[in-house]
């Protein structure tokens, strides 16, 4: 790592990421002494407007986002003193020039270039930014997913900002990685010597990941329909989640070894056919129901129009190589779900030998099973075989649940947005927690394998209520190899 980066260059600064959780997060790290001195912000989007109104902006943001109970007005002014606005639009040289004056050879000193686009404009931007004399060797590029739409796309984005600066320079944003239980996995795994001897096919029967998410199309029409919930939840967000929970022990805690064990996994998956895909995999589409005790429309009355996008997914996924082979990764993601949350659950194998009754049969044994809660708790849950108490001759055993809440546990930290923590190794170059090209490669690789085979079966969303769990054939996926969805 080198020196942190004392520029913060936004693109998209007008935008509702930059407003909900971008600055909240810039808010946060100066609230905690965290952020370089002499620290300046440059905001930039398409909209014209002076420092002074883009600042008035900024702070009623600050108000709505970072919460009463954390809001500081001497610290928000301290932000807001920090940030400078210029409009720049793709394209337009002229302003490219007037951002380069704005910024008076703060480029040479290390430059942190965060592009909240559209990537369709994340190399044309990047171009205008080197025509500028604005990207040395020291700059920083951060882009947010999704990188491309399929594999060819992102190819085209990536080779863009591949032709202007080094790999060891982009730093792609998938905010998962910044969430704290997300990377509580990796100490969950290689800091607890209990786990990791039994986190194979010898032990583990199944492993679900569960991403559900209660809100419907919420002023995302233009950008969702046509992308639909494998390219916008799976291919990056349940696939990160995947790759941490199946990789091999990196040699050490750094963004090459982590990054080159995670790619392998990805890169392990195996593709699925215009024949596989009938059987491991589950679209669907919700129409109108009840979420959270409220009447909500269906997707095409949102929409205004028929579509065959898909807000809902499940897939049953294999992952070819020694650890895992024959062990399958259930994966659903889906809008208008009955609740909001990131699960994975690790389903154990049984005993070998049960001593309690034949097969255990009558005594109330039952597989093992680890609970990991991302969202909205943070948790993680053990669920372990007990005997009942009583002074019956015959043992009877109950299911009991260690638990370990990560919020009780760490009651006197407060919970920290992911992009703060993004934000924070982006400024000091730590790509540890952002997505490397070969991941993101990997990972579309995979995807393109289930959208050709949707697109040659024929396959169209099947509809589902509001306010459940997708179809019924997202139950009958699991359910045919003799387990159920952790609801």
């Amino acid at each position: 790592m080198t020196d942190p980066s004392a520029t913060f260059l936004l693109f998209g600064a007008t935008g509702d990421l930059a407003h909900r959780m971008i600055f909240p997060s810039l808010y946060n790290l100066l609230a905690d002494g965290l952020l370089p001195d002499d620290f300046l912000i440059v905001a930039s989007g398409r909209t014209e407007m002076d420092d002074a109104a883009f600042r008035k902006d900024i702070d009623q943001a600050l108000r709505k986002f970072v919460g009463a109970d954390r809001y500081d007005a001497e610290v928000a002014g301290k932000l807001c003193g920090m940030i400078v606005y210029q409009p720049v639009e793709t394209g337009n040289a002229g302003q490219f020039r007037k951002l380069a004056e704005r910024l008076d050879g703060r480029a040479e000193r290390g430059l942190t270039v965060y592009l909240s686009t559209p990537p369709s404009l994340f190399a044309p931007t990047a171009q205008g930014l080197a025509d500028a004399g604005l990207l040395t060797p020291t700059s920083r590029i951060a882009m947010e997913k999704p990188i491309g739409k399929d594999l060819a796309s992102s190819k085209q984005v990536n080779d863009g900002i591949g032709a202007l600066v080094d790999e060891s320079q982009i730093f792609r944003v998938d905010h998962y990685l910044g969430k704290e239980t997300v990377q509580n996995l990796l100490a969950l795994r290689f800091g607890n010597v209990m786990f990791e001897p039994l986190w194979n096919a010898t032990a583990i029967d199944h492993v679900q990941i569960t991403v559900g998410e209660t809100v419907g199309l919420e002023g995302r029409v233009s950008y969702y329909d046509g992308v639909g919930a494998l390219r916008d939840m799976v291919q990056n967000h349940v696939l990160q989640i995947l790759s941490i929970i199946a990789m091999e022990p990196p040699a050490r805690m750094d963004s090459t070894a982590v990054r080159d064990e995670k790619v392998k996994v990805l890169r392990s998956l195996r593709p699925m056919t215009a024949e596989t895909v009938k059987t491991l995999s589950v679209r669907g589409q919700y129409t109108s129901g009840a979420v959270g005790g409220e009447i909500v429309a269906g997707y095409a009355d949102e929409l205004g129009r028929p579509s065959d996008t898909e807000t809902f997914v499940a897939l049953k996924a294999f992952i070819d190589n020694w650890r895992w082979q024959g062990v399958p990764f259930y994966l659903r993601t889906g809008k208008r779900m009955p609740t909001r949350q990131s699960e994975i659950q690790i389903q154990f194998k049984p005993v070998r030998h049960s001593i309690f009754g034949r097969d255990g049969r009558g005594s109330g044994l039952e597989p093992n099973r680890l609970i990991i809660r991302l969202q909205p708790e943070e948790y993680i849950r053990l669920l372990i075989m007990s005997k009942r108490p009583g002074l019956e001759r015959d043992v009877h055993l109950e299911e009991v649940t260690l638990d370990v809440s990560l919020t009780a546990a760490f009651a006197g930290q407060r919970r920290r947005i992911a992009y703060e923590r993004l934000i924070l190794d982006l400024l000091a170059g730590d790509q540890t927690l952002f997505v490397r090209r070969d991941e993101v490669e990997a990972q579309w690789a995979w995807i393109d394998s289930i959208i050709d085979g949707w697109k040659a079966a024929g396959m169209k969303p099947a509809p589902y209520a509001a306010g459940n769990w997708g179809p019924s054939s997202a139950i009958a996926l699991i359910e045919r190899d003799g387990a159920s969805w952790h609801d």
